[in-house]
């Protein structure tokens, strides 16, 4: 079935493959890419867009010497099986199988840990110093897409990258796309690029013309080169990047191998940094992906035949199919409410939103930072702005919310989408950082409902509070339970849900449900205990854990984020000052970065699932019954 692939099993194996063999051996990567997603799940049409590229990269260097940086890193499955990593295939994104991304504890050919967009640039850049200071001569290749292109950090690092006197090789890889369709600026500078074939045609006709002469025609084409940037000015809009003072060489076609590695053989002989723009088609090869690469993106098991979901989810709604519909029904009764993404219009549900109202829709490409400071302008100007943010990539704008919004107590909403553990992505994805980055910003309400119902009230009641808010909430379907627990929100306020002694269990958000799951199980066990829904993280229910003090001997805090700084610790804190003699345990996830795998199993593993909380409980209100 993969009679060329089986012939790469490690590193380089691929200069053992006939030029002529390169289509075959790109068509067998696809398909052994396709069957295998369709199995475990994981980012697709992204995989299929560079196959080519990858290989042109591979044939360019001797791996693990020389150096490649992938740019997020979910397009690198291509580079997993160069280097040897097929059979790991099996496991992709299972726990203790091999990672979506580069990780350098996996393999010497992955260079660097990504996962989050517009970083590799300044990392090649650092690479390329480090090779320079140890009078090192390896071939460093950066790859970025035209999605990462527009967050703000590539700009800087293309800024520095001029000034180096030694190589460095950025790869554009230019497929229109992000995760949704590209926007802005750079979007549209790179079209004309790709639809402006005139210079590079006109350049390479000249030259051909030329070196026929005898003689004379070689030096004519040598003394006709110092003219080619007025002929680039004139012909391609801009020349942003060598303006810039990097080199530039391109639009090529990447998915033809052979001009692509004359391209990369001819950049590396530069004395500086060289951009080679490639135009690449996402989900190349697979019909269902080229027809709609964004749906594509992250997959979750599917059937080859026809791209349908293996496992059918069903009309279940998710969190964020609630919020998609709040926000909508609210801003049809105010005109003052806009909604900003970065990148990420339907994965943080602002697809129907921007459909109903498109001019107070504002997807501003990966761009966290100026997202956040741009909602900041619009709250100034008498808006009230919504900002819709996976919690792992809210985190890449900590300084613009403090700074931009919390400083200048603007009533900015935002809404920390995927909050808590995510799964199959791993360590970069995981939303679990978010309440101890937002817990110490005067200022700045932080919710997390405990259901769907409560998702909506929260959205309801931060677009009429006058300060900035920040309400977090899981991946994946929505819990619809305790919907008989209807309490008005009342800012700082949290809910008896179950009134018992003994232990009282202080949740946040999706903690609620797991809550009442240890009450089931501990009642089982003789113990009538008690669940608070808290509601607010900050600024928490003072007066109801006073409250909670009476008649508890421990009192326990739940929040699926990270203990250290985070709300159980804050609890804690206050408890022992109130009364020295309360036992407060925190309940949340280590000081780590957690693996990829299931939800569920990471939760038993981290000590977070409602038999663990159980044991933990249990054991330390025993301890307190010893020490009475």
């Amino acid at each position: 079935m993969y009679g060329l692939l089986e012939r790469i099993n490690q590193p380089n194996d691929i200069k053992n493959i006939d030029a002529g063999d390169y289509k075959k051996l790109a068509w067998e990567i696809r398909r052994f890419i396709v069957k295998n997603v369709s199995r475990t799940g994981g980012h697709l049409s992204s995989n299929l867009g560079v196959v080519e590229l990858c290989m042109a990269i591979h044939l360019c260097c001797e791996l693990p010497y020389d150096q490649i940086i992938w740019d997020v890193g979910h397009q690198s499955y291509t580079h997993k099986i160069l280097t040897g990593r097929k059979e790991e295939f099996a496991n992709l994104r299972q726990y203790g199988g091999m990672s979506g991304f580069p990780k350098r504890a996996e393999n010497p050919c992955d260079v660097f840990d990504t996962g989050h967009s517009s970083t590799s640039i300044s990392a090649a850049v650092g690479f390329a110093k480090a090779r320079d200071i140890r009078d090192g001569v390896q071939k460093i290749f950066a790859v970025i897409g035209d999605g990462a292109l527009s967050g703000g950090m590539a700009y800087e690092a293309l800024n520095n990258a001029a000034r180096l006197k030694s190589n460095l090789i950025i790869v554009l890889n230019d497929n229109q796309m992000s995760i949704a369709k590209n926007v802005g600026g750079m979007a549209g500078y790179l079209g004309n690029i790709r639809t402006n074939t005139n210079y590079m045609g006109l350049k390479e006709d000249v030259e051909k013309i030329l070196k026929k002469m005898p003689h004379i025609g070689e030096r004519i084409t040598t003394s006709i080169r110092g003219v080619k940037d007025v002929l680039k000015r004139v012909f391609i809009p801009g020349m942003l990047f060598e303006d810039m003072g990097i080199k530039y060489i391109g639009p090529i076609d990447g998915h033809d191998v052979k001009k692509m590695v004359s391209a990369f053989d001819g950049a590396s002989k530069v004395k500086g940094a060289v951009l080679v723009h490639v135009c690449t088609k996402k989900g190349k090869g697979y019909p269902p992906a080229e027809k709609d690469p964004s749906s594509f993106h992250g997959v979750a098991p599917f059937f080859v035949r026809d791209g349908s979901a293996r496992k059918s989810e069903g009309l279940k709604e998710t969190y964020t199919d609630v919020f998609s519909s709040k926000i909508t029904e609210l801003a049809g009764k105010d005109k003052r409410i806009t909604a900003v993404t970065a990148a990420m219009p339907a994965g943080t549900g602002l697809a129907a939103f921007s459909e109903k109202f498109p001019d107070r829709f504002f997807d501003v490409g990966i761009a966290e930072e100026h997202a956040v400071t741009f909602a900041a302008g619009m709250a100034a100007g008498g808006l009230k702005p919504v900002v819709a943010i996976y919690s792992t990539f809210l985190q890449r704008a900590y300084d613009q919310i403090l700074h931009d919004v919390c400083l200048c107590r603007l009533p900015v909403v935002f809404m920390a989408d995927r909050a808590g553990i995510v799964g199959s992505d791993g360590e970069t994805h995981q939303g679990i950082f978010d309440i101890a980055l937002m817990m110490p910003m005067p200022g700045l309400t932080v919710l997390a409902p405990k259901n769907s119902w409560e998702l909506g009230e929260m959205l309801g009641f931060a677009l009429k509070y006058n300060a900035p808010v920040a309400i977090r909430y899981p991946r994946g379907e929505s819990y619809t339970g305790l919907g008989e627990y209807k309490q008005p929100l009342e800012h700082g306020k949290g809910e008896w849900i179950a009134r018992g002694k003994g232990i009282v269990l202080l949740a946040a958000g999706s903690m609620v449900k797991t809550a009442m799951e240890v009450h089931g199980i501990l009642k089982e066990r003789g113990l009538d205990i008690s669940v608070v829904n808290m509601r607010f993280l900050k600024p928490f229910d003072k007066g109801l854990i006073e409250e909670a003090l009476e008649g508890h001997s421990l009192l326990a805090t739940l929040e699926e984020g990270v203990v250290t700084g985070g709300f159980g610790q804050a609890v804690a804190k206050w408890v022992h000052e109130k009364d020295k003699n309360s036992r407060t345990l925190c309940i949340g996830l280590p000081d780590k970065f957690l693996e990829h795998g299931s939800v569920s199993i990471l939760k038993k593993k981290y000590g977070i699932s409602a038999d663990r909380i159980a044991e933990r409980v249990l054991e330390a209100y025993e301890e307190e019954k010893r020490k009475a």
